[in-house]
């Protein structure tokens, strides 16, 4: 080996030019920006999209409700006269060309004035909201009830994949899945008000009167709930920094509830987020098996009256609500995933 040889030091050839400078900004690139800020980010693009959504619900709605029928003749009855029909038609003002009509309703609408009921008279709005706490009320007490069935039973499920019991219990919430909601409503009113005479089947006759409407609308989706999330704590269980918990000595119960379930609600919160436009949809099937004196209830007799003022205000409020809690999914998708909140600079 020649003096040179010895000399020589080692190049590293492989590093392309540029590569460290890349390597050292590379995290400088990429910043995590404040929570507040990223919320009144959403928040503020959520409202535009709010604001639009409803514009368009009202207005799909508005044409869609003027040719369902004529509220004229369903007020007037059998016995109505053209001329009744027309007094009718002018004191509500249908008898307008349907554009003129559109555009004092969006002008009305914007001021959150959707008239006067057909069927009583009664500030449409103003019946809504007599009717919106008690429905609201009823969802969420199936919105709790799910998550407090849900979540545990899908944490249960999801941590014991090769048991037996794990597989009878899934097979079950398969086939829960699959059964309609007034099914189960139809069978809870013949065991526990006809048979065992327990609870009351109609109406809000005090706390009992809950009970029933309550378990019929948290299981409309409380099975889907149960499979995702023993799907995604099946998944988390078998990540290796489950396997490295385990070896330094953790506990079952450490590794379920403070590690996998934690990662797992992260890909359910959607699912769960969702859970409330699905629940005022299934509100409106139950309160009607119940005879319940909600918002939902109220829609479908206003449909089945023609009563056009009454289900533009439901229809709205709910609209309102259920966009609501998709903004609350995201607020909640900011504060438990940093990923998230990070951005190039």
């Amino acid at each position: 080996m020649t003096d040179l040889a010895k000399d020589a030091k080692p190049v590293a050839a492989a590093t392309p030019p540029g590569a460290t400078v890349r390597a050292s900004t590379a995290a400088a690139d990429v910043q995590t920006i404040p929570v507040w800020q990223n919320i009144s980010n959403v928040l503020g693009r959520r409202l535009i999209e709010l604001l639009v959504l409803l514009v368009f619900v009202s207005s799909t709605l508005f044409f869609l409700l003027r040719f369902t029928g004529d509220p004229a003749a369903v007020l007037a009855g059998e016995t109505g006269d053209q001329e009744q029909l027309e007094l009718i038609r002018k004191q509500y003002g249908l008898d307008k060309p349907l554009p003129v009509q559109y555009g004092i309703f969006l002008i009305k609408m914007v001021q959150l004035d959707f008239g006067k009921s057909f069927a009583n008279a009664q500030d449409a709005l103003g019946l809504v909201f007599e009717r919106l706490p008690t429905s609201f009320t009823l969802v969420l007490i199936a919105f709790t009830a799910n998550l407090c069935t849900s979540i545990p039973m899908g944490a249960w499920l999801g941590s014991r994949p090769d048991k037996t019991g794990r597989k009878l219990a899934s097979t079950f919430v398969f086939v829960a899945q699959g059964i309609p909601g007034y099914i189960t409503g139809l069978l809870l009113i013949q065991l526990f008000a006809v048979e065992l005479r327990w609870l009351p089947s109609i109406g809000n006759q005090g706390p009992q009167s809950w009970i029933m409407p309550a378990i019929t609308l948290a299981s409309f989706q409380a099975p889907q709930v149960i499979r995702v999330i023993s799907a995604n704590v099946a998944e988390a269980m078998r990540e290796d920094y489950i396997r490295t918990a385990r070896a330094n000595g953790a506990g079952f119960s450490t590794l379920l509830w403070r590690h996998a379930l934690k990662n797992a609600m992260l890909g359910a919160t959607a699912l769960i987020g969702a859970q409330v436009s699905f629940l005022l949809g299934g509100s409106v099937i139950t309160e009607v098996i119940f005879a319940w004196p909600g918002l939902g209830r109220l829609l479908v007799t206003s449909v089945q009256t023609l009563d056009f003022p009454v289900v533009q205000a439901a229809v709205f409020m709910i609209a309102v609500f259920v966009y609501l809690a998709i903004m609350i999914t995201d607020f909640v998708f900011l504060l438990i995933d940093p990923r998230l909140r990070r951005q190039r600079a």
